[in-house]
């Protein structure tokens, strides 16, 4: 049976790379793709997460959130992918007008299929901090994999801290002191995986939805890793967080007490893991502490590789 996932996501072009894979995947039950600001604002997140699935318009559709307007965030990526996040690929889309809250969609649907529904947070982690306020649903959800913080590297957004994590981290905090299962894909991790300007050359044609959507705006990502990060090659980082819910095996884990920092100047945002032999508090999650690089990036170029199962 396909396991039900969650994406909670903040499209940008590695969501929208996440999600395509997500969907091509038969042993994942794509239910709700939900928004939350982060890489764009948060209307944008909410109208970026529609435009993809739109584009992609696959068999079975997901419900939709919304993120909510007024989320405050600390910082967004709009200098890295453009103000809309995917480099100005200009996607048209019908205005929605009865949006559902991205919180709302959250604990409909964990509280209808108790145990079984597994979170992917590869944003902020506001929505799934006001979630889990909610009664009880910690004990609800199935698993909740979180992309986010750091576990011996620097950050991503300030010499401590990783992007994600930074941008809410109060809700960061509640999510990791919260008695949910979960598993933290750390960025220096994520990170391994690189892939290269041949990726483009075997994408699916322009005749499939999936390649039409890739081929617009893959190009503008190695772009911008060239040119802010001098690097020949991109991060998908959400891809990976997508691949350990697919295939666990590929990662290896270690039970951590992990929490954030929230009061500091310099520090705000960082992540900090007990890795000490004796740690005061007892493990409260598992951190992705190594991965099978290859097989990783092989199942990414595979599954964006080959044609739309729509088609």
């Amino acid at each position: 049976m396909a396991r039900k996932v969650i994406l909670d996501v903040d499209p940008g072009i590695g969501d929208a790379v996440a999600i395509c894979l997500a969907l091509e995947d038969p042993g994942l039950d794509v239910i709700a793709v939900t928004a939350t600001g982060g890489n764009v604002l948060p209307d944008q997140a909410s109208r970026n997460v529609q435009v993809i699935i739109e584009q992609l318009d696959p068999p079975q559709l997901p419900r939709l959130g919304a993120a909510h307007s007024e989320q405050l965030l600390r910082a967004d990526n709009r200098h890295f992918y453009g103000a809309d996040g995917l480099c100005g690929a200009h996607f048209a889309v019908s205005q929605r007008h009865h949006q559902h809250p991205s919180v709302k969609v959250i604990c409909d649907e964990v509280r209808a299929a108790p145990g079984e529904v597994t979170i992917v947070a590869m944003g902020p982690l506001s929505n799934i901090a006001l979630a889990l306020q909610q009664p009880d649903l910690a004990e609800l959800v199935g698993h909740l994999i979180i992309l986010g913080g750091a576990l011996a590297g620097p950050g991503n957004v300030t010499a401590a801290a990783e992007f994600n994590v930074y941008c809410d981290a109060e809700a960061a905090q509640a999510v990791f002191r919260s008695p949910v299962t979960k598993t933290v894909i750390p960025l220096d991790l994520a990170n391994r995986i690189l892939l290269g300007f041949d990726l483009l050359e075997s994408l699916p044609d322009g005749l499939s939805r999936k390649g039409t959507l890739l081929r617009k705006i893959l190009p503008c990502a190695f772009w911008a890793h060239r040119q802010l990060l001098g690097l020949e090659g991109i991060y998908l980082l959400e891809a990976v967080a997508v691949v350990a819910a697919a295939q666990p095996d590929l990662f290896s884990m270690e039970r951590l007490h992990g929490d954030v920092e929230t009061e500091g100047t310099m520090t705000h945002g960082a992540t900090v893991f007990d890795r000490r032999p004796r740690p005061d508090n007892q493990p409260n999650m598992d951190v992705v502490v190594d991965l099978n690089a290859a097989a990783v990036s092989d199942y990414i170029r595979h599954r964006l590789n080959q044609g739309s199962r729509e088609e």
